[in-house]
């Protein structure tokens, strides 16, 4: 085993290895399968081997959801796989207010697929993902964001916001292709079968937009460069937020689990120490892990 000497003593090397980052998953109530894809996420985090990765459950959609009290100052990067869409509960005051403190003072936060569904009422919450769908969002939530003329462009034509076409694997193209997240990531990949939100609006406020995805009519789409991924700062905090991942299948390719990955450790540490793995797909053709 591998010393470090110095001192007059010796220090394993495993003791000078930084330890696994906590991470936390909150599930529970979603319009998804967050039964089958929380377990994914979490598998997918815990390949890496720089987390340990917890979950917590809310109760169902009915049920009293008061006593929903996460502890996420335990952790250092918590992973929304939740949204009260279709008649779901909001967290409880206490509860909002636990997690805006957590983020603001520094810790990380994942925004996955349709957590950026949830509480178009909590300002904070909407300031985080930056821009969101549905539940009554619309130009009062603030502008569309988009990618035209090689720059992002805030289009405040009324509106609702959030819709997505048919299910189809499209190409993901890097805006910011030196940030963390993205460097040494084809410029250009084929992500697997998905929706592809389109048409989401909010604050958007301190918001870099690392990729975009082309929503093509012929697929139900805008015919406009929609938002993929996205970084955001909130206080002291970071945020990932990424529109992919809508199912098991989506969440399989190598092209979302990389830069799922690779997102949540920029948020909780504000760097990226991950190679990128060497089946990560290109523009033609999409990976998959089972």
């Amino acid at each position: 085993m591998a010393v470090a000497r110095g001192f007059g003593f010796v220090i394993l090397a495993s003791v000078l290895a930084a330890a696994p980052r906590k991470a936390l998953i909150v599930d529970g109530q979603n319009n998804h399968a967050w039964q089958q894809t929380t377990p994914v996420l979490k598998k997918q985090l815990e390949a890496t081997g720089l987390f340990t990765v917890d979950v917590a459950t809310a109760p169902p959609k009915g049920a009293d959801i008061s006593g929903f009290k996460p502890d996420f100052a335990a952790y250092d990067v918590v992973i929304s796989n939740f949204s009260d869409f279709g008649g779901g509960s909001v967290w409880p005051p206490a509860t909002q207010a636990a997690f805006e403190k957590f983020v603001s003072g520094g810790g990380g936060f994942v925004s996955v697929h349709a957590a950026d569904n949830a509480f178009p009422q909590w300002t904070a919450y909407n300031e985080m993902i930056g821009v969101g769908g549905w539940m009554g969002r619309d130009e009062k939530s603030g502008p569309m964001v988009r990618w035209r003329d090689g720059k992002v462009v805030h289009d405040t034509t009324p509106g609702k916001g959030g819709h997505h076409g048919r299910q189809h694997a499209y190409q993901v193209t890097a805006r910011e292709p030196r940030h963390p997240i993205l460097r040494g990531l084809p410029p250009v990949w084929l992500h697997a079968t998905d929706e592809l939100y389109d048409s989401l609006r909010g604050p958007a406020k301190n918001m870099t937009v690392l990729a975009t995805a082309f929503s093509a009519k012929d697929t139900g789409g805008t015919g406009e460069h929609e938002l993929a991924l996205m970084t955001l700062t909130y206080g002291k905090g970071r945020i990932f937020h990424t529109i992919l991942g809508h199912n098991v299948e989506a969440m399989n390719c190598t092209g979302f689990a990389a830069t799922f990955q690779r997102g949540t450790e920029w948020a909780a540490t504000g760097k990226v120490t991950q190679r990128p793995p060497k089946d990560f797909p290109g523009p033609d053709a999409a990976a998959r892990k089972p």
